[in-house]
């Protein structure tokens, strides 16, 4: 299947949303090399690496939930569904200024009213900011992110991390970690199937 046909299948299947998805891909492609946020060989995989892996985890989100997005980078997986899905409350969490940037620009010319942004580690964040969800994607290990966003987590929190094939031996290596932190597995979800090249891993932990 050619990049052509992955960017289409992605945009029929967010049809209300395909306006502003092409907008957010067409800023991507261009200043994303040039700001160091990709590499140049990453824009043709744009739709389906980045854009519709980020997509696909929208369907494990609770209508009007809240969710913070650790380490986003270019916005990934934050930005994509805070397009599609209006109804939810985004934090976009980021160290790096020159990524900041980028997000401040992206969310202001995408008009994400449901979009917050946060310079800052997750860490500094303790204390300050707890969401329903809190996702991140090839950010760390799942135990070092259980120490970061488990603090996150409000009373009935879920911790959704996009995971690789590794997922199971990150599992397993995180099992002292996650009982500290007063967590277990609630599932491991394959997405996006029917839509991406290779389908993206949803590591799910929840609070005992």
């Amino acid at each position: 299947m050619t990049n052509v046909s992955r960017e289409t299948l992605i945009l029929q299947a967010y049809p209300e949303a395909a306006n502003q998805l092409q907008q957010f891909h067409d800023l991507l492609a261009v200043e994303g090399p040039i700001r160091g946020l990709i590499g140049p060989k990453e824009v043709e995989k744009l739709w389906d690496r980045h854009i519709g892996n980020s997509l696909v985890l929208e369907s494990l989100l609770p209508e009007g939930c809240s969710l913070i997005d650790i380490g986003t980078g270019a916005g990934l997986p934050g930005i994509p569904i805070a397009i599609v899905r209006p109804d939810l409350e985004i934090h976009l969490v980021e160290p790096m200024q020159r990524r900041i940037e980028f997000l401040e620009l992206a969310v202001a010319k995408l008009g994400l009213s449901n979009t917050q942004i946060h310079r800052a580690r997750a860490e500094q964040l303790h204390g300050q900011l707890v969401a329903d969800l809190v996702t991140a994607r090839a950010v760390a290990s799942v135990k070092e992110l259980i120490e970061w966003c488990e603090p996150l987590l409000n009373s009935h929190g879920r911790l959704v991390l996009l995971k690789g094939e590794k997922a199971e031996i990150e599992l397993k290596e995180a099992k002292p970690t996650m009982h500290r932190h007063g967590l277990v597995l609630d599932d491991i979800v394959l997405l996006g199937e029917d839509l991406l090249i290779e389908p993206t891993r949803a590591v799910v932990l929840i609070r005992k």
